[in-house]
C-alpha cells in the first residue's frame, strides 16, 4: 500500500496493525517497526535499557517521515512565496486617491 505523498511504503498491513493492537495514531509508516518492538517491550517488561535495536530502528524511521513532511512543507511555502511576490510589486500603490483640497 502507497501513501500519497510518502517515499516510503506501508510494509504492515491493517489486519497485522488491528491484531497487534498498533493505536490508529501510530498506524503510519513505521508500524511494520513498532509490532516487533511492543512484543519485545512486554517480553522486557518495559525495562529501558532493552530493545534498544527495534526503538533505534522504530525512531530513525519516524524521525526519517518527519524530515519528509517537513521538506514538503518548505516545498509548498516556496512556491506559495512565488505567488505572492508579483502581488507585492502592486501594493506600494496608495488606495485612497489625494485629494487637491487636502
Amino acid at each position: 500500500m502507497e501513501v500519497k505523498g510518502s517515499s516510503k511504503k506501508m510494509i504492515a498491513t491493517q489486519a497485522e496493525m488491528v491484531e497487534n493492537k498498533v493505536p490508529i495514531p501510530y498506524r503510519d509508516q513505521c508500524a511494520h517497526l513498532l509490532i516487533p518492538l511492543n512484543k519485545c517491550r512486554q517480553a522486557e517488561l518495559y525495562l529501558p535499557w532493552k530493545c534498544e535495536i527495534q526503538r533505534h530502528s522504530y525512531e530513525k524511521c519516524e524521525y526519517e517521515l518527519v524530515m519528509e513532511r517537513m521538506l514538503q512543507m518548505q516545498r509548498i511555502r516556496e512556491e506559495e512565496a512565488k505567488f505572492k511576490q508579483p502581488g507585492k510589486q502592486g501594493s506600494s500603490i496608495p488606495l485612497v486617491p489625494k485629494t487637491a483640497n487636502a
